[in-house]
């Protein structure tokens, strides 16, 4: 029989029996994504019937007491919230709450006992798949402690890890990470979540392509003129200054979100729709970018800073009045990046990638721009024929609209730039899963297409460093910009040198 994923379809699968391990599983991300995902999984019959959830971490709690918080997160961060009552008894009879502390002796065995208890109740045939939601100074604890309870290998069914980002932040500590989880894990075993890459819209970007006679041959230099991918928030840092002051918009977003995008659209077609074919490819693209100088870094990037302006109608404060922010922080809030990919497909195409926080909307996109026709029929009088544009809108409103030129009504031709859109939310009249429900379901599956491979992370870091590198410099400005606006002139500069502009979403 063919393979369904060979053939280019993905059928919707139940997962065969397993148990989810969440490490860190009082924390945030648990409470906000991954509880609401494995909920949503359950009402969708997508979960098997020989499944449980086991929460492990610091804080004291019993098992009681943890379903109580986990009701309150699904009911206050799952789209449909609690619904029905018998659901929620389904789903509450299989978690479970271990308090554990990886350095402390005693842990190990405790891990152990429980697992094989609830292993043997529940019938999952001892397939597990660890998820490590904690911070990156716990990492190297909890894998020494798997290591020593037996969990990074089975006689008898699989074990998986998931990884949360940040994933190093820098080369050197990004290697440190691959060779110590190497050093329990096979590569095989190991899924580096990035959840951009469950969103509905970049999984599009290769069924846009390789699905579509009339995209594919001109998604090259011949036609398009330069590629544009902005991740603009219009909040601020919130309550995660101390993060940011360590990470900066460009560890935070373009290191890892923003290359992946840049990677799918950039990617030649795989040999097939598998994990592995399609993560060569990915890789390629990483190994065609044209490497940047330390030296050329203020030709090819910039960072900025906001300061006090005004979000949707109300004043905000700048960056270096944030909480936990340091008065003279350094630390870049919004970043841009030209890159080129040295191939045959895309010599001379500059990728423009820029990233930032306060800025007028919240929004993501990939904006792909072409060549103006090689000579203007119907330019009018001191006006140019705008190009035409693909865009493909990752968050919020998730579609894909092709801007182009038509005729505006009337005596004269006169042209108007018009859209051809399409919206997820309208044209299939189901809701799309949340990013985290996919990639929850695909590890259970064992499909790790989604997932970044560990060449990729390293080779990804071994890009931005000389520009990490590079800021550390006092000579290199950093710039500023009003909050609520599109980022520092700076920016607009970056662009107009070479002809350019960058879009206004």
């Amino acid at each position: 029989m063919e393979n369904p994923l060979r053939a280019g379809i993905r059928l919707e699968r139940t997962a065969g029996p397993c148990s989810v391990v969440i490490f860190g599983a009082s924390g945030d991300l648990t409470k906000r994504k991954l509880m609401p995902a494995l909920y949503s999984l359950l009402r969708q019959n997508l979960l098997p019937g020989s499944f449980y959830i086991l929460g492990a971490a610091r804080t004291e709690m019993n098992d009681e007491a943890y379903r109580k918080t986990m009701r309150e997160a699904i009911t206050e961060f799952a789209d449909e919230g609690i619904g029905d009552e018998t659901l929620w008894q389904n789903f509450a009879s299989r978690l479970f709450y271990l308090p554990i502390d990886p350095d402390q002796p005693d842990s190990t065995e405790k891990l152990k006992k429980t697992l094989e208890k609830l292993d043997g109740q529940w019938g999952t045939e001892k397939n597990k798949l660890l998820y490590l939601s904690i911070p990156p100074n716990s990492f190297s604890s909890f894998i020494r402690m798997l290591e020593s309870a037996g969990l990074n290998r089975s006689d008898s069914g699989w074990i998986r890890i998931i990884i949360e980002k940040p994933f190093g932040r820098d080369l050197e500590s990004a290697r440190a990470l691959n060779r110590e989880i190497l050093r329990v894990f096979r590569e095989e075993q190991i899924y580096r979540i990035d959840h951009y890459l469950g969103k509905e819209t970049v999984q599009n970007i290769m069924v846009l392509r390789f699905a579509n006679g009339i995209f594919e041959p001109l998604w090259n230099r011949r036609y398009i003129d330069h590629i544009q991918i902005t991740a603009a928030e219009s909040i601020g840092v919130e309550n995660r200054g101390t993060y940011y002051e360590q990470a900066g918009a460009f560890r935070d977003m373009i290191q890892n979100h923003m290359l992946q995008l840049l990677t799918l659209v950039a990617m030649e077609p795989p040999v097939a729709m598998e994990a592995e074919a399609v993560r060569d490819e990915k890789t390629k693209v990483l190994r065609a970018m044209r490497p940047m100088r330390k030296e050329d870094v203020p030709k090819f990037a910039l960072r900025a800073q906001y300061a006090e302006g005004a979000t949707e109608g109300e004043a905000v404060h700048g960056y270096r009045s944030e909480s936990n922010v340091k008065p003279s922080s350094q630390t870049e809030t919004f970043a841009a990046i030209k890159l080129f990919i040295d191939n045959w497909r895309w010599a001379e195409v500059p990728f423009y990638l820029r990233s930032g926080k306060r800025l007028p909307r919240r929004v993501t996109e990939i904006a792909i721009q072409y060549k103006r026709v090689p000579h203007l029929l119907f330019q009018e009088e001191g006006e140019q024929i705008q190009p035409n544009f693909l865009i493909m809108r990752i968050q919020p409103d998730e579609g894909i609209s092709l801007k182009f030129g038509a005729k505006f009504p009337g005596q004269q031709i006169r042209i108007r730039q018009v859209s051809m859109d399409f919206q997820y939310g309208t044209s299939f009249g189901r809701r799309s899963p949340e990013a985290y429900e996919r990639l929850l379901l695909d590890a259970m599956l064992g499909d790790s297409t989604l997932y970044a491979r560990g060449d990729f992370v390293e080779l990804s870091w071994q890009h931005v460093m000389p520009i990490l590198e590079a800021w550390k410099d006092p000579a290199i400005p950093l710039a500023t910009y009003p909050a609520g606006s599109w980022g520092p002139p700076e920016a607009d500069e970056f662009m107009e040198r070479d002809g350019r502009r960058w879009r206004r979403p």
